[in-house]
Formats: C-alpha cells, sequence, structure tokens
C-alpha cells in the first residue's frame, strides 16, 4: 500500500534512514513498501539489502519454499521533482525497469535538460501523477494517479472515475514522528535558506505523513475498495528479488578482451611474464614460482580484467602521455603488479605478502591507487571515460552527512538569531560558557538528531567504476562540476554491491619529480631515468641526507616531524624510511609504538622477543608490529593459520569485519591452531594480546615502500640537481611549508632569484644556468588574462622595449600596471618605481586615452624630466610582503629594530644540550596537539638568522593560551634538550618582536 516512502536520501527532507525504516515497517507488520527518493536512488539497492538482511525477507527460493511466514517484500523507484513541486514518482516493475528510470533522470542531469511534466512510456516502469481536482487526460497503459485519503471527496463526479483502474492509493511517507516533522521542518529551512517560520506549506510533508498499519491504510479508503485492489495489483506485478545476492558477485567489467575471459587470462600471463624479465632477467626461480602462485588466485577470483584494466591505463600514461605515476596501496604487494609497471616497489626485496593484496577467501574488492601528478590526472580520466562505452563508466560519489560543528550556524541561521551570537555560538573558545545558554542547547540538540543524515551528494577524489553491465541498473548518475558522470553513493555501497574501484589519482610531489626531470632535460641536456630505483637506494649522497633530517621539497619526508624522527633513527637507508614512513602515522605515534621502535633501533642487541617465531618475522623491526604484514606473518609462521585467514583476522582486528560471530571463531581458530605449533598457553595469550593491540595502528608495508621510493627519486634530484628541483617545487605549488620557504632553499642552491619582470618572467618560476625568475602566478591581484597575456605577447613579438610599448602592447589597465609597477617588474625600463608611477598616468590616468588603438605608424611619446625621487629597501621589503607575501632581498630579521641574533644558532644546539638559551627565529609553522589532560601544547618550526631549522616545545605550563601572532620573529627562552640525538627547545619564554615600520603606511 505504500508507493512513495522518503528515506533520509531524499536530501534535507526525508528525515529516517533506510534500516530504520525497514525496521519500523516490520513492527508494523506491512508486507510491501516502495523506496521512492526525490530525484535520485541512492537508497534503492541498499533498500533492498536491507529488508533481506533483516530476515524480513529471504531469497525466493526460500519464500517459496514456505520456510518463512512474513516477508517484506522491497520495492524501488524514484520520486521526479522539477523547482521544488512533485511532477511524478516512478516505479520499477524489474530491473530492466530500475534501468529506464535511472537513465531517465541520468540524461536530465547530464544534459542539463529540465524534467518533463508528463513522464515517457516506461516499458517496464510505472509512473505514478498526484491526484488534483483538474487532472483529465487519457493515461497510458503504465500510468496511474494516486490519491490521498484526504481528496477522496473531490472523486465525485471526477474525470478519473471514467478510468477507474487508474487510481491508486497514495499515502507518502517523509518521518517518523512528530518530532521527526519538526526536524524535517529545520532540514526545509535549511535548504531554502530561509527563516523556520517562512518554510511555505506546500515545501513541507504533511503531519501524516508517517507508517501506519497497512490494515489502518486500507480501512481510510473502504468507500474506494477497487483504489485498494488497483495498488495492490501494481505492487503485485513488481518483482526486484533479482539485486539480491547471498554471495556478492563482482559488477566491474569481467572481461578487457573483447574474446572474453579466457583470453584475458592468456594476455595476462603474457605481458607479466614479459614484465618479469624485465624486473628479475629470465633466471630468478623465486619470482616465477611468486608470479604462477599470484596468477593462480588472480584467475581463480576472475581478476584478470581488473588487472588488465589498470595495466592499460599505465600504459597509456607512460606511452602516449609520457606521464610519471606511483602505484601504492596494498597492490604493492604483487609481483604481478610490479612486472606490469603498475608499481615499482619489489615485493620480494621488501618480503611483501600477496594475501595481503588479494587471496581466496578475501570477500571485500582490493584495488589500485595510482597517482599522477595534480595537472595530469584528468588526461587519464578522459581516456578511461572515452575507452569504455556510456552507462558503464562513472565516477564514484562521496555522501557528507551534517557531522560538521559548523552546522550549528545553519540552525541558527533559520531560526533567526543574529550574526554575532552565531559566532559566540561557533567559537570554540567559548564552548564551556555556550553549554549554560538555553538557545545555545537547542541548537545542539537540533544538531544531535540531523548529524548523521546525508546533506550532499559529492564526487570521491579518484574512484572510478568500470561496469559489465550498464551502471543504470543500480544507480542513477550526476553530473558534478568536474564534467565525469558520478554515480549517487559512495565506496561503502559501491563495495556492498560488488563494485571494485579503480584509484586514480593525484599528489604534488609527482609534479615535483616529472617538472624536475623536463626542467633538467632543459636546461642541462641531461636525461634521467627517473625509476631507475636501485641506483637511488643505494646512493651515499641520498642517504647523507635523510640521515641529516633536511629533505624539504622532498615528499612525504619534508615536515618537522618526519625530519625529527629521520634524524632520531639516523635514517640512511631504505628500509629504515619505510620503517619510518609507517610510524610517523598519528595512531601508531600515539599509541607508544614510535618511541619503542626509536629505542630498539638504537640498542637491537637488547631487545626480547617471545619465541624463535617473532624473532624471525620481526627482527627487521626489532619486535615491534610496524606494518599489516607483520600481523599476517605472526599469525601465519606463529600460530600455523594459513595466509588468507591470517589477513582475514589482520583486517577483523583493525575493525573492518562485520560479523562478530565470525571474528570469534577466527579468535578460536588463532588460539586452537597455536596450540597444535606446541606454544604454551601464556605465550600464546601474550603474542594474542601483542597482535590484538598493534593491529589497529599498523600500515601496509607495501602502501610505506611507495612513499619511500618516491621520496628517494625526490631526493635524488634535490641532491644532484638542486635548483631545477626547486624551482619544480615552486611550480607545482610546494608541499609542506609557505612558499617562501622554498624560495629560500632555491635561494640557499646558489641561485640568483630574481623578482617577476615583464621582459624576463613566465606564468610560473623559469630557471636558465643560474638565472631564475619568479613567475607571474603567485602575484597577489595580478588577473589571470594578465599573468598568462604578458609572457605570450613578448614571446610572440619579443622583449617590451618601454613602458609605452608594454602599455600598447598588453593593453593592460591602470591598477594591473600600478601592481606591476611597485613590484618592480618593469625595472627594464631603468626607472625607478615612482617615475614610473608618475608615467604610467600619461598613459592610462583618467583623463587621458586609453592606447588600445591599433596605429598606423609606431609614435614615440615626448620624454619628460622629473626630479629623483627616494625609494627605501624597507618600503621594497613592505611592498614585497603585500603582493608576494614574503620580502624576496630582504630577511625578515631585517625588519626588527633589534638587530640581536640570539646567543646561539641551530648549528650549536647539540652542543649545548641542558642550558638555557636565548634564541630568535623566524616563524615558519607550528602543530597543536592535546595531551592526555586535554590540554593544549604545540610544537613550533623555525629558521635562524642563518637560514637553519630549529624546533620549539611549548607546553602547557609555561604557555600563553595561544602563543604564536602570526609570521615574524620571535625571541624565545628555552631549555635544550636532546631526544635521541634530535635537540629541540623547550620554550620557557616567547615573544614576537618588534619591526620597523613602513614608511609610507598610511600615505
Amino acid at each position: 500500500m505504500f508507493l512513495n516512502v522518503h528515506s533520509s536520501y531524499s536530501l534535507k527532507y526525508g528525515t529516517m534512514d533506510i534500516p530504520t525504516i525497514v525496521s519500523n515497517a516490520r513492527a508494523l507488520g506491512i508486507r510491501q513498501m516502495v523506496l521512492t527518493d526525490i530525484n535520485n536512488s541512492s537508497g534503492a539497492i541498499e533498500f533492498i539489502r536491507e529488508c533481506f538482511k533483516q530476515g524480513v525477507a529471504k531469497a525466493p527460493d526460500e519464500v517459496q519454499a514456505g520456510n518463512i511466514p512474513y516477508q517484506l517484500k522491497p520495492i524501488a523507484g524514484i520520486e521526479f521533482h522539477k523547482e521544488g513541486q512533485l511532477l511524478y514518482f516512478g516505479i520499477a516493475k524489474n530491473k530492466e525497469g530500475m534501468r529506464e528510470l535511472n537513465e531517465f533522470l541520468s540524461i536530465r542531469n547530464i544534459e542539463d535538460e529540465i524534467l518533463p511534466n508528463a513522464a515517457p512510456s516506461f516499458e517496464n516502469a510505472f509512473i505514478v501523477y498526484p491526484f488534483a481536482k483538474n487532472f483529465n487526460r487519457k493515461l497510458k497503459f503504465n500510468e496511474f494517479v494516486g490519491i490521498k485519503s484526504s481528496q477522496l471527496n473531490f472523486l465525485y463526479k471526477h474525470p478519473l472515475l471514467q478510468q477507474p483502474e487508474r487510481l491508486v492509493v497514495w499515502h507518502p511517507v517523509t518521518v517518523g514522528n512528530r518530532i521527526e516533522h519538526r526536524l524535517h521542518e529545520y532540514l526545509r529551512a535549511i535548504e531554502m535558506n530561509t527563516l523556520l517560520s517562512m518554510v511555505p506549506d506546500d515545501a513541507k510533508c504533511s503531519l501524516d505523513e508517517v507508517l501506519i498499519t497497512e490494515e489502518a491504510l486500507k480501512l481510510k479508503f473502504e468507500t474506494f475498495p477497487f483504489i485498494v485492489e488497483n495498488t495492490q495489483k501494481l505492487m503485485d506485478a513488481c518483482d526486484l528479488s533479482v539485486y539480491f545476492e547471498p554471495q556478492v558477485k563482482s559488477k566491474n567489467r569481467f572481461a578487457y578482451t573483447k574474446e572474453g575471459e579466457a583470453f584475458d587470462q592468456v594476455l595476462l600471463r603474457r605481458i607479466a611474464y614479459k614484465g618479469l624479465a624485465y624486473r628479475y632477467g629470465n633466471d630468478h626461480s623465486v619470482a616465477r614460482a611468486r608470479m604462477e602462485k599470484e596468477l593462480k588466485i588472480i584467475e581463480f577470483k576472475n581478476y584478470c580484467a581488473y588487472f588488465l584494466i589498470t595495466f592499460d591505463i599505465v600504459r597509456y600514461a607512460m606511452g602516449r602521455c609520457k606521464f610519471y605515476h606511483v602505484g601504492r596501496g596494498s597492490g604493492a604487494n604483487s609481483i604481478v603488479a610490479y612486472c606490469l609497471r603498475i608499481t615499482d616497489v619489489d615485493p620480494i626485496d621488501l618480503d611483501l605478502y600477496f594475501e595481503r593484496f588479494l587471496h581466496e577467501k578475501r570477500t571485500s574488492p582490493p584495488d589500485f591507487d595510482i597517482d599522477f601528478a595534480w595537472d595530469e590526472r584528468e588526461t587519464i580520466q578522459k581516456y578511461i571515460f572515452k575507452k569504455y562505452p556510456k552507462w558503464h563508466v562513472a565516477f564514484l560519489g562521496t555522501m557528507s552527512t551534517f557531522k560538521d560543528r559548523a552546522v550549528i550556524r545553519e540552525i541558527g541561521k533559520v531560526l533567526g538569531l543574529p550574526k554575532e551570537e552565531i559566532d559566540s555560538f561557533t567559537d570554540p573558545a567559548k564552548e564551556r560558557e555556550n553549554h549554560q545558554n538555553a538557545t545555545y542547547r537547542k541548537l545542539v540538540a537540533v544538531h544531535q538528531h540531523m548529524r548523521n543524515m546525508p546533506n550532499q551528494r559529492s564526487i570521491h577524489a579518484g574512484g572510478i567504476l568500470i561496469s559489465d553491465e550498464p551502471i543504470t541498473y543500480y544507480t542513477a548518475l550526476d553530473l558534478p562540476p568536474k564534467g565525469f558522470v558520478t554515480v549517487q553513493w559512495d565506496m561503502y555501497e559501491a563495495e556492498a554491491i560488488g563494485y571494485e574501484k579503480f584509484d586514480v589519482l593525484s599528489q604534488r610531489g609527482i609534479g615535483h619529480i616529472r617538472e624536475a626531470v623536463q626542467l633538467i632535460r632543459q636546461n642541462r641536456n641531461v636525461e634521467i631515468d627517473i625509476h631507475d630505483f636501485k641506483k637511488f637506494k643505494a646512493d651515499p649522497k641520498l642517504n647523507k641526507i635523510l640521515r641529516e633530517g633536511q629533505p624539504v621539497g622532498c615528499f612525504y619526508i619534508e615536515s618537522p616531524a618526519m625530519r625529527q624522527l629521520l634524524k632520531k633513527l639516523k635514517c640512511e637507508d631504505y628500509l629504515t624510511l619505510v620503517a619510518a614512513s609507517s610510524i610517523i602515522r598519528p595512531g601508531v605515534a600515539s599509541s607508544g609504538m614510535m618511541k619503542s621502535f626509536i629505542e630498539r633501533y638504537h640498542a637491537p642487541d637488547k631487545v626480547v622477543y617471545l619465541c624463535k617465531e617473532m624473532e624471525e618475522q620481526l627482527k627487521e623491526t626489532y619486535g615491534v608490529m610496524v606494518y599489516q604484514e607483520d600481523v599476517i606473518k605472526v599469525c601465519h609462521y606463529f600460530a600455523g593459520l594459513d595466509l588468507a585467514d591470517a589477513d582475514v583476522l589482520r583486517k577483523a582486528m583493525s575493525g573492518k569485519y562485520r560479523s562478530k560471530l565470525a571474528f570469534e571463531e577466527l579468535v578460536n581458530k588463532f588460539f586452537y591452531s597455536a596450540r597444535l605449533q606446541g606454544h604454551s598457553e601464556e605465550l600464546i595469550t601474550e603474542v594474542w594480546r601483542q597482535i590484538s593491540s598493534f593491529a589497529g595502528y599498523s600500515f601496509s608495508k607495501a602502501h610505506s615502500a611507495s612513499f619511500a621510493v618516491e621520496s628517494y627519486q625526490s631526493l635524488y634530484l634535490k641532491t644532484y640537481y638542486p635548483k631545477e628541483f626547486m624551482v619544480a617545487v615552486l611550480n607545482n605549488y610546494g608541499g609542506f611549508y609557505s612558499r617562501w620557504v622554498y624560495v629560500h632553499e632555491l635561494q640557499k642552491t646558489g641561485a640568483k632569484v630574481h623578482l617577476p619582470c615583464v621582459n624576463n618572467s613566465d606564468e610560473v618560476v623559469n630557471i636558465n644556468e643560474n638565472e631564475a625568475y619568479l613567475g607571474f602566478i603567485g602575484v597577489q591581484g595580478l588577473e589571470n588574462k594578465f599573468i598568462t597575456q604578458i609572457p605570450l605577447e613578448r614571446k610572440r613579438n619579443g622583449p617590451f622595449k618601454d613602458l609605452e610599448q608594454f602599455v600598447k602592447r598588453t593593453k593592460i589597465t591602470l591598477e594591473q600596471a600600478i601592481l606591476l609597477i611597485r613590484l618592480g617588474a618593469l625595472r627594464f625600463t631603468g626607472r625607478d618605481k615612482k617615475t614610473l608611477l608618475w608615467e604610467i598616468y600619461n598613459y592610462l590616468g583618467h583623463k587621458q586615452k586609453r592606447i588600445d588603438a591599433a596605429e598606423l605608424f609606431n609614435i614615440e611619446s615626448k620624454a619628460y624630466s622629473l626630479p629623483t625621487l627616494e625609494n627605501s629597501a624597507l618600503e621594497d621589503a613592505y611592498v614585497e610582503l603585500e603582493l608576494l607575501g614574503y620580502p624576496l632581498n630582504f630577511e625578515m630579521f631585517d625588519f626588527l629594530k633589534t638587530s640581536y641574533r640570539g646567543e646561539i644558532m641551530a648549528a650549536d644546539l647539540s652542543e649545548n644540550v641542558g642550558k638555557t638559551v636565548r634564541m630568535v627565529g623566524n616563524y615558519v609553522c607550528e602543530k597543536t596537539v592535546h595531551t592526555i589532560k586535554n590540554t593544549k601544547m604545540w610544537f613550533g618550526t623555525f629558521l635562524d638568522a642563518n637560514g637553519d631549522f630549529f624546533d620549539t616545545i611549548h607546553f602547557p605550563n609555561t604557555t600563553p593560551v595561544y602563543p604564536f601572532k602570526g609570521k615574524g620573529c620571535y625571541l624565545i627562552l628555552g631549555k635544550i634538550v636532546e631526544d635521541f640525538g634530535f635537540p629541540s627547545v623547550e620554550v620557557l619564554k616567547f615573544a614576537k618582536l618588534e619591526i620597523h615600520m613602513n614608511p609610507v603606511a598610511g600615505n
């Protein structure tokens, strides 16, 4: 009887999630219902699955066998709205009907077409129009009119009585109760950006849009029994049981080749063994055995197409596009992936287990993470979408919720609260005070009701689905601003349905590497094989930089925390860097594992292992389970579990296993199997304790190894080609630090860095031998068209000869010209800034005619003599600070009123451990952390007057509420402490130093 049920996927409209709808229907004895969310089918398959999951309905054969006395039959469809008004809702008769409805909506979303007032004639879907007094037209074979019980009086002499078989019961369901109806009103007000009291009645659901018993609903239509019969016939004609799968099957593309799966197996073997010869040569028996083992599992799990599609993406990127990529994540555990050049991580060299990626007992789909440069990823995405047919490829979606406390601001707005009051409610510093306020408590209470509800659909960072059958069998598609069609559910629903995503991601670190290689080729005529990793990891110069902890600009290892860790470990080899990449993660560090690892690293002879097996498997990490692979190894070699069960247990302990009973069975299997190995109960219990405590924090070794490979590539470029590398870092928008830090690093390489110049600068930073010019990108206030146009005009028609020619050729505006003059970008004219600022008004002043018309002859303007106008270095520095965000040729220390630069420099810290000293530092960055007592402490990073880094620690008892006052130089009084050879300053007193003011301030 319930043809029109809304879930919370009817965004900012419905209030009940799907499990609640199903459980409420079950409690009321409802036999069948239709989920029809507004302009989406996000919850359709989840609804069908939830009905079976809750035991309300089972597989069709079980129902027919009479094993189940009661069944809730799930039916799905879509409610179509235009400009907030209901047009009609569609109900799928079967799987084909679901596809018809999804594609009808998808076409409108993709083509940005308005929904028609009348629906098309679907072959496998019903359409229900809302009843209206003036409804008067002949209905098609698949069309009905839904009438509410409150509208039955209007049927008297209504034209629809001439088509009585077309009338059905319409009882929309939107909320669970009166409280949720109030929540619904809040949602509508937020959606409409209006006051709660101003939401019109026709934009809200009525109070009676709740679930009731079928008997109660039929009673409302007792004078029109034929309407109930029509409704029953419609619902009985629907069957979506095909969507129920006791064992979820993969929905990904089954075959890469046209010939099918059997040929895929042959092709994958051929490519993999060709890659094996490239990676290992022809006589590596261990690699061949590993290859054969993996291929058998891949074939058994029907993942040949998945590997081949990923290989095709990588081959296209490396071949036609000459793009550089990084394959990371658990996919790097695979020798097949390594030989297909999907990754550059050697799984044999690192003792990586394929079972971490794929094994015969794995139920959830694995995926590859492929990173490209930030500005090249879209090219790869377009290739994928062009290669595979329409409706068979789409981006994954995401579903954000109202969890963000910023929603409190939205709730405050719909209540009509003044901005000042709302601002005070969103201020974290006033949290305790706000809880005493009744209005604030009301806002929080409303937020608590909506915080887990879906808020809006968006697009996944990089997940792409490539489907064998049309994706529209399972979802309608959106077209977000990025321009790629996107499914209407997220990765968790994709996994539940049976889709494995292809993660095509991006990162700036790859852009650094790619552009550095290009610059080196252009400037030095040197070709670098950046994939020659074996050469890099053995290079003593690279390892020296690692050990000193100074890899600024290098991917993943440049942050203050990572620099400190590298120095504490005296890291000088690949394996230690892999470990560091794992233990630096927040969960590992906060659990105490990082400290334990460092202690054991420096005293390996003092490590006490629980037993021989633990020593054999964990010797590399000194008894600490740093990696997820360590958990697998211990379960396998200590307890005797096979590798598949070991990975299942590892995943379960990390909180990703849904069945508590199945998990307990695995735990029992661990203990039982360990006893069979002859271990004592006490030893087994302790090993299990360590495994269970480490498993939640451990990190994929393959993932860390992928990061470490990229770090070494960056290190190589920084070590041997520092100028080109730092230019590449700047042109790919830096990394962990602010832009000025990388400009400072470029200057430290010996390069002469110049301010932007219209006759020498490009859009981005350029370098020729030792001369580097900052680009126009990064000049605050400079319009994009001039950023592009100025270097383009110069390249087309030669350098600019003077100010007048520059104005004529670029057609620049007065405001933009003044900006460039102030920055010194027209210094090629030989005139000082103030003279140029005077002269620019001759050409672009308010009383002057703009010079923007083409001239038959180039007539030079008269030159006028002006008195000498003074300009100070301090004034220039302030202009650079304003327009670049940093002064280029004027140290931040030079702004200070004092000449004091501290008692010691950063280089002297290790020689003064235990002493209390004064230092002066230029602020670089900070990090706030919460202590066990929920108080705040800070870690700061500074540069001294010599340009060297040093780090500070600010404990709560010696620190004001907020110690940092933004960029600038600080006087620091603190005690020098050392932790595993890394010195830092425990701050006792801390103050920002006074500076010389801008000499033209206020003018």
